[in-house]
């Protein structure tokens, strides 16, 4: 069984986003409570920030009830400040959040981290990669990005990061390229601290598949991975757009060693979204909840008709 939830829509008052675009949701359950951290904007222009979102204590993991963190003022309240990122995220703004926790082998200390793309002069990139770091009060922003493009085919931009920490590494699955261009390909590095001394860059799905967003979830003794596949043209969306679904016992940086995808959503317009991306996977019980962003038209008049929506598919396992 599979059901759909619409979680924050700017254009509707009941979804409690306040006009705000919420977007690329990582979710995971930190001190007995649910947190998703998003990238949006808190009036509908400028830089992107980091906020949250949360499900009341000790409430089980839910596609509905979430609530953005607000200050007393009622406004959206960023994660962290730019005091020692301004310079490389400053001006494009932070996007696409992913939250690891992981072995920090310098400090010898676990630690919990948000990834995300950064810019620095502009929303629409190019980006390198950085994160911000707990550190048992706040989350604090650092100077520099710690993985940047080095490859000819990264086209000098990496976006999107997906990580875990496992065997001993930080994983990394991340875009290269454009946008723009239309010219997106995945690829996956990893490296003992999260911060240098990562492998070489290699190529996990090539241009032509338009791979967007490999999240990977520990489950049981393997590994879950969902994905979207997107499209970028005018013209018609082709059948293969949509989220995926795929499994490993381990999660390998090359993609054959994943099974066989299933697609799991399409891109048919349901209204308040088509053409899903940005998917972040959790699991409660015996259900699958694969959150993700989603777009519709507006109608209004100008160079950007469209609004960003965030919702979730619920899948019951059993």
């Amino acid at each position: 069984m599979r059901a759909e939830f619409k979680i924050f829509d700017p254009g509707d008052p009941a979804t409690g986003s306040g006009g705000a675009e919420l977007l690329d949701p990582s979710v995971v359950q930190r001190g007995g409570r649910w947190w998703m951290y998003l990238a949006g904007q808190a009036a509908g222009y400028g830089p992107t920030e980091i906020y949250s979102a949360s499900l009341p204590p000790g409430a089980p993991l839910s596609a509905v009830g979430w609530t953005p963190t607000r200050n007393p003022e009622g406004q959206l309240t960023p994660l962290a400040g730019h005091q020692a990122s301004h310079g490389w995220d400053g001006q494009g703004g932070r996007h696409c959040p992913s939250y690891v926790r992981g072995w920090d082998p310098r400090r010898q200390a676990w630690v919990e981290r948000i990834y995300y793309a950064g810019a620095a002069n502009h929303l629409w990139g190019p980006y390198t990669i950085g994160f911000l770091e707990w550190d048992g009060e706040h989350w604090i922003d650092q100077p520099e990005p710690v993985f940047r493009a080095n490859e000819d085919w990264e086209q000098g931009s990496v976006y999107e990061p997906n990580l875990i920490y496992h065997d001993g590494k930080w994983k990394l699955w991340y875009v290269a390229g454009s946008n723009h261009e239309d010219y997106l390909v995945h690829g996956y590095a990893e490296s003992e601290d999260g911060r240098t001394g990562w492998s070489p860059h290699g190529v996990f799905a090539p241009a032509g598949m338009k791979m967007f967003d490999f999240c990977v979830h520990p489950r049981g003794g393997g590994f879950d991975a969902v994905y979207a596949r997107v499209w970028l043209q005018p013209d018609a969306r082709p059948p293969e757009t949509g989220l995926w679904w795929c499994q490993a016992e381990s999660p390998s940086g090359r993609l054959a060693d994943w099974s066989r995808p299933v697609q799991i959503l399409t891109a048919e317009d349901r209204g308040w979204h088509s053409g899903p991306w940005k998917p972040s996977l959790a699991f409660e019980g015996e259900s699958a909840l694969v959150f993700f962003d989603g777009a519709y038209r507006t109608g209004k008049p100008g160079p950007f008709p469209f609004a960003f929506t965030l919702g979730c598919m619920e899948i019951v396992l059993s």
